[in-house]
């Protein structure tokens, strides 16, 4: 098929892409708008492929999404474009209305009205792919059920409530006008390329480089985790598999506390490169927590491994070996990042645990 794919210069997105262009026969049309934490690199060798093509364009732009449906005629959407990081979203929410709610909006209406005018075989094979988080379901405390696909919505920040919004607009679409979309909501992801101002890169750099690494409140609050390439594997069995209409939980079953991730790339990094001044647990410190942080995220994907025929092969040990030698191995691209962002004066925007797609 043709598939139009938004975000996928992005951390979760581009590790479809790769997966998509190394593993089944698909054309990928790439949308991306290019923001601070896109990159082409990201994209590896699919970046020259044949059945690649990069547009850098705007969802929120509609004469652009337009022009992108006449001219390219996709036989299916997977939408993972958004802004994703909570704390950027406390301090100024304004673009993450912008991209998550209008953008998705955007999108819907150049889909509905590329939909209207498919053939009745093409319009059966159609399908809208919504990527959201799990984020949108609220907080759990400790004993609490993990979420499900019918765990009712309870956002918490502006980056969630915007997810929500976005997610509630791909379902009434759905319902309203017969538009062919699945939703999919995941954990946090984590792996190769993501950004360094999320929780296991900015942990990883900073320990590296014998910084301080910081930590919300004492670190109890609870994230399940997601290898990415695991997560890419999935939402493509999702596109070719899942039924419209449906919604899948995508979980990895790895949860830990925040102090848990941290310590455990603290003991990876005293192994792999021992510091001479001492284990690197030293250098952690509790600070202020953040306005609203969620104690608790955890997904029950039991629904969705048996719809899907899938699990995810990695567990968090594993995952995150993997994730810290990738970084060990391409400080080219870091060290670039984060002397860029110095030399701006932006630095990194806090130690944010989310990997959702960019």
């Amino acid at each position: 098929m043709k598939l139009l794919l938004t975000g996928g210069c992005g951390f979760i997105g581009s590790a479809v892409v790769r997966h998509l262009l190394r593993n089944t026969d698909h054309v990928v049309i790439n949308v991306d708008k290019m923001t601070y934490a896109a990159s082409e690199d990201a994209l590896e060798d699919a970046f020259q492929h044949n059945r690649h093509l990069l547009i850098k364009a705007d969802i929120a732009d509609a004469g652009a999404m337009r022009q992108v449906f006449e001219t390219h005629d996709p036989d299916a959407v997977m939408h993972l474009a958004a802004e994703s990081h909570v704390d950027r979203s406390i301090d100024g929410p304004a673009d993450f209305v912008q991209t998550n709610v209008v953008g998705t909006f955007i999108l819907l209406e150049a889909a509905r009205r590329h939909y209207s005018a498919l053939s009745a075989i093409r319009k059966a094979a159609f399908r809208f792919h919504h990527v959201s988080t799990d984020e949108v379901f609220g907080a759990l405390e400790h004993d609490d059920p993990p979420f499900t696909e019918t765990t009712p919505y309870d956002p918490r920040s502006p980056y969630s409530a915007t997810k929500a919004a976005s997610d509630h607009l791909v379902r009434a679409w759905s319902h309203t006008y017969k538009l062919p979309a699945l939703v999919s909501n995941t954990c946090n992801n984590y792996g190769p390329w993501q950004f360094p101002e999320k929780l296991i890169p900015l942990v990883t750099l900073n320990a590296l480089e014998g910084k301080d690494l910081p930590v919300y409140g004492d670190g109890s609050n609870i994230r399940d985790w997601l290898f990415v390439e695991d997560h890419a594997e999935a939402l493509v069995r999702v596109l070719e598999s899942g039924v419209a209409g449906e919604t899948y939980a995508i979980g990895g079953r790895q949860p830990r506390t925040n102090l848990q991730v941290v310590k455990a790339i603290c003991a990876h990094l005293d192994l792999r490169v021992p510091d001479p001044a001492g284990p690197r647990e030293r250098l952690i410190r509790y600070v202020t927590d953040r306005p609203g942080h969620d104690f608790r995220y955890e997904i029950d994907p039991s629904r969705s491994e048996k719809a899907l025929d899938w699990k995810a092969p990695h567990d968090f040990e594993r995952g995150l070996a993997r994730t810290i030698d990738w970084y060990l191995d391409n400080r080219t691209w870091w060290e670039g990042l984060r002397s860029a962002r110095q030399r701006l004066g932006t630095g990194d925007k806090g130690m944010d645990d989310k990997g959702k797609s960019t």
